[in-house]
């Protein structure tokens, strides 16, 4: 927190160096380890959130994290959620996960038999190897513009958070509720609303 205001503080550096701190102390205890996610204290899905999440996740990933917490959509401290932000974090929790998976290094990880058949001085783009694995050998971002064959300008110079707006609003539209039985679905309702009743608003 700031010693000035008293504030609770997200995105600075001292919460990173504690995080790779309290893994070390957890792993040296034998204890299970929560951590704080994509944590900024932006209140829009600007440069700010995405430097300071960033930071962020990155050490709670590293730091060998068992539970991670606001891993997606944090804005303002926690104050409040941002839809943008939300799938902007999401597509980089997929990164994260390839990332904590580690270096692959079998034979097809490291094209050995592309070496056979490429010859010294030659390159290996066209080669058997690159063939079969160019379509899944790297993260497929939802929200990456690098796949696209036309020009940034010819698809109408959206940056990340526009694209991440039509995406969260696909996702939207496309959800369907999982099934679930219709006398469980009755019950549920009905103690929703019994506990309204029962229980003054603490929001007044």
């Amino acid at each position: 927190m700031s010693l000035k205001s008293g504030a609770p503080t997200f995105g600075m550096p001292e919460p990173v160096l504690s995080n790779y701190v309290f893994g070390q102390l957890a792993r040296r205890l034998k204890l299970p380890f929560r951590c704080g996610g994509s944590l900024t204290a932006s209140k829009i899905a600007d440069a700010q959130a995405a430097y300071e999440s960033a930071d962020s996740m990155h050490a709670t990933a590293l730091a060998g994290a068992n539970f991670v917490l606001h891993a997606a959509g944090w804005l303002e401290g926690g104050l409040c959620t941002g839809f943008e932000k939300l799938v902007m974090d999401a597509d980089r929790l997929g990164a994260y996960q390839l990332l904590l998976a580690g270096l692959n290094v079998d034979d097809n990880a490291l094209a050995r038999d592309a070496y056979g058949e490429v010859e010294p001085a030659g390159h290996f783009l066209g080669c058997r190897h690159t063939m079969a694995n160019y379509r899944t050998a790297f993260y497929d971002s939802t929200l990456s513009d690098s796949e696209n064959v036309e020009s940034w300008e010819e698809r109408g110079s959206k940056d990340m958070q526009t694209r991440a707006f039509k995406r969260w609003n696909s996702l939207l539209e496309s959800y369907q509720a999982p099934s679930i039985d219709p006398a469980t679905d009755d019950a549920l309702q009905d103690y929703v609303e019994r506990r309204r009743r029962e229980l003054p608003d603490a929001w007044c």
